[in-house]
């Protein structure tokens, strides 16, 4: 079998046009009420940007359904998503700041948006001193502190570490750094260095805890180099900006491209092992069926995150780091790996459902966090095509 076979449904179990559309219907009617608001813009270049949007968007859901293949089409929208974040963040705050650069008077004013990344370091100095370390605001906005709040518990409920593949509007750009070459030029990782995200997620929980300010935020987020930065005034900014600058292109850019896996989400990353507690709490989970299994090591070989290995395999399942992304999965010739619901039989032969009852919720949210920043990219891209401006 082909490589580019691997993991699609057998001709005799696809769903026909048919039933691929009114199992998609329901996603067309969500996405059509979320990206419109309720009423689609009349203006032609947002209305353009939102056409553009609606048709993309659903039909990488209709694949989905339509193929079986989850993490190939999960991945086109993820990256995608990524992309436009960084397209629409940079110049909404050119265009409302002038400058990325955050200065002592924006954070002054709560001007700073907040990043999900921040939540683990917040919890303690809240439950302590009743103040959040974050110069944002609490209520008012998208990215107002109780806003992000609120989809980091729904999401982690729903998706548990999914988040981090289907949510996170930073894990797109590692996923597609990773994605660049066929091959893997660094093959081998030691499998201890997975653990290094709890010690980077103990050492900021304590260290913003003892500092009462968001320590990772301050000196060791590679995201700063494509969303906002500390204003570079002396040479303490200085040296934050270039470690900055320096931790993405090793953790996002070069290491993803040279071992076709995540290493800035798996092996750095505190809100990564933050979210692998919430597996244990979610309803979904990956499964593996020792007994299909002919230990080819496909699934080892492709997951992101190093969570499946012979011992888990032999386990009947992934380890607590699964993002649910669906990789190992299409990987599988023998489909020997599957989504599946707790408490549920293993056996059955509802596979399939459980896949769909699982990137219902998922692709929801991608969906829901992706549409509105691939909108405005959109828009400002045609600005910049027909005027000289993105603004």
């Amino acid at each position: 079998m082909k490589n580019d076979t691997v993991g699609i449904i057998p001709a005799n179990q696809q769903p026909g046009i048919l039933k691929t559309l009114l199992l998609c219907l329901p996603m067309i009617i969500i996405t059509l009420m979320m990206l419109s608001s309720g009423k689609p813009p009349t203006e032609l270049t947002r209305l353009t940007a939102f056409l553009l949007t609606f048709v993309f968007i659903n039909a990488i859901f209709f694949l989905m359904i339509s193929t079986g293949k989850t993490d190939r089409w999960r991945s086109i929208l993820f990256v995608t998503y990524a992309v436009c974040f960084v397209v629409s963040f940079i110049t909404h705050l050119i265009e409302v700041r002038g400058s990325m650069a955050v200065s002592q008077a924006n954070m002054i004013e709560g001007l700073t948006p907040f990043c999900h990344i921040v939540i683990p370091m917040t919890l303690i100095p809240a439950a302590l001193t009743k103040t959040i370390i974050f110069p944002g605001t609490i209520f008012g906005t998208q990215t107002a502190i109780a806003s992000m709040f609120v989809l980091w518990i729904g999401s982690s409920l729903a998706l548990g570490r999914g988040f981090c593949s289907w949510v996170c509007f930073f894990g797109g750009m590692d996923e597609g750094f990773s994605r660049l070459f066929k091959k893997a030029r660094i093959k081998s990782i030691n499998p201890k260095w997975k653990y290094l995200p709890y010690a980077v997620l103990l050492l900021i929980v304590l260290a913003s805890a003892i500092m009462l300010a968001p320590f990772y935020c301050q000196w060791l987020c590679p995201f700063k180099t494509v969303t906002e930065y500390p204003e570079i005034t002396s040479a303490k900014t200085a040296i934050q900006a270039i470690i900055f600058v320096s931790l993405f292109i090793a953790l996002v850019v070069v290491l993803p491209a040279l071992t076709r896996r995540r290493t800035q989400c798996s092996l750095f990353c505190p809100m990564g092992a933050f979210q692998s507690f919430t597996n244990k709490i979610n309803v979904f989970d990956v499964r593996v069926d020792p007994a299909k299994c002919i230990k080819c090591k496909k699934c080892i070989q492709t997951c992101p995150t190093f969570s499946i290995n012979e011992e888990t395999i032999a386990k009947g399942k992934t380890g607590m780091t699964c993002m649910k992304c669906g990789r190992c999965i299409d990987a599988c010739q023998q489909k020997a790996i599957f989504y599946h619901i707790k408490g549920t039989p293993l056996t059955g032969g509802k596979v399939e459902i459980y896949r769909r009852l699982f990137i219902y919720p998922a692709f929801i949210f991608l969906a829901t966090m992706s549409g509105g920043y691939v909108q405005d990219a959109i828009v400002k891209m045609i600005r910049l095509i027909t005027t000289g401006s993105m603004f």
